[in-house]
């Protein structure tokens, strides 16, 4: 309780500061690290700023990046002496970062991981506090300078992966430093998950005010009450209402019952959807609507689908099953489909790095062209309504 007190009353841009201090005092912790992923989820950044902090570390790889991937302590033993455990640091299925910390043996170790482990939780969430008064950690994340593009699309997003009982989610988008025009957000409550992906045309800045716009007006809709057919139908409004249909936003809405796997879905625009069930993938059939802004007054209509526990649903934008080789080969929705089934024992949160690297490799370019979206959701089910998966 003193340590979490600690961590609670540190001013925000000394966070890691007190949580090093507290680990060397009640711990006997020394040389305390703590490194946040960076925006393209490839390296874990130190925050230190001094002139003699410790290199980046890899995300996929080493014990920092399994504590990472994993959400488990992991403890680099050094033979008889001090032993280096990473903590993972996350905030309700979002990951944030990890904390290096070096104890004084692996005994110790075993002793206070738990401990340790729930501070870093106890981090995890005064870091995102912290957030709103300082850039320390921002600035922290970054290998690059970012566009002011995606300065704007980062700060829209709500989290880049979220998990509960009934739920996963995951999502990431590339270029993570230059990406302008596709995005995504998510709000649940006790029974309903509501999720949007969006393609906004364009490029720049103009694409991110494009995606601003429509999904503030998606957001204001929501946040009334309305149903995501009548979302549609209002931020199609505003949207015309700024652009006269010179500017369109293709938008994916989807409403899950969290308890009955009844999911109402609004397909207006390019975002594809694919389902993997009992190992198998499919591209799920919807009826296409029209991209919001396009003409004034647009009616939009919900389509159902149900799902069942253990499916998994992902979300690509065109910048994904449209990118080409330099060959003209398109990667197209067979290629995807096995790129899904390839990540099928990965958790959701990996999903959307895991499929983007396989584009990579498809693109034969380490950068993308064009914004390239994923995001993946696994439904699990409540175990008071939903029969065991089959």
């Amino acid at each position: 309780m003193a340590a979490e007190r600690a961590l609670r009353s540190a001013a925000p841009h000394h966070l890691v500061d007190a949580f090093r201090d507290v680990l060397g005092a009640e711990w006997s912790a020394r040389d305390v690290e703590f490194y946040l992923a960076d925006y393209s989820l490839t390296t874990l950044r130190p925050t230190s700023a001094h002139p003699d902090s410790p290199d980046p570390l890899p995300v996929h790889d080493g014990p920092a990046g399994r504590a990472f991937g994993a959400r488990e302590p992991c403890v680099e033993r050094r033979g008889e002496g001090p032993v280096r455990a990473y903590l993972p640091v996350t905030v309700r299925g979002d990951r944030l970062g990890v904390p290096g910390v070096t104890l004084p043996s692996a005994a110790h170790a075993d002793a206070c991981l738990g401990e340790l482990a729930e501070l870093a939780g106890v981090l995890g969430h005064e870091l995102v506090v912290a957030e709103r008064d300082t850039d320390v950690y921002v600035r922290a994340r970054r290998s690059s300078r970012l566009t002011l593009a995606a300065e704007m699309q980062w700060q829209l997003l709500p989290g880049r992966s979220s998990s509960r009982a009934e739920y996963a989610l995951g999502g990431q988008l590339e270029p993570a430093y230059a990406v302008f025009g596709d995005n995504f957000d998510w709000s649940a409550d006790a029974d309903r998950l509501m999720l949007y992906v969006t393609n906004g045309m364009g490029e720049g800045i103009e694409a991110s005010l494009l995606t601003h716009l429509g999904i503030n007006a998606l957001r204001n809709a929501r946040r009334a009450g309305l149903p995501v057919a009548d979302q549609a139908a209002l931020a199609d409004q505003a949207v015309h209402a700024r652009y006269g249909g010179a500017s369109h936003l293709s938008v994916l809405l989807l409403d899950l019952n969290l308890a009955t796997g009844h999911l109402e879905i609004v397909d207006a625009g390019s975002p594809r959807t694919l389902l993997l069930r009992d190992g198998n993938v499919g591209v799920v059939a919807l009826d296409a609507q029209l991209p919001l802004g396009m003409f004034e007054e647009t009616d939009y209509s919900a389509q159902e689908v149900r799902i069942e526990p253990g499916d998994r649903l992902v979300f690509v934008s065109d910048g994904v099953y449209s990118v080409a080789t330099p060959s003209g080969e398109t990667y197209g929705e067979r290629a995807l489909a096995r790129a899904v089934n390839a990540t099928r024992l990965l958790p959701a949160a990996d999903v959307p790095g895991a499929v983007l690297r396989e584009l990579s490799g498809h693109r034969g370019t380490p950068e993308a062209d064009d914004d390239a979206l994923v995001v993946c959701l696994d439904w699990f089910g409540r175990e008071e309504a939903c029969p065991p998966h089959r």
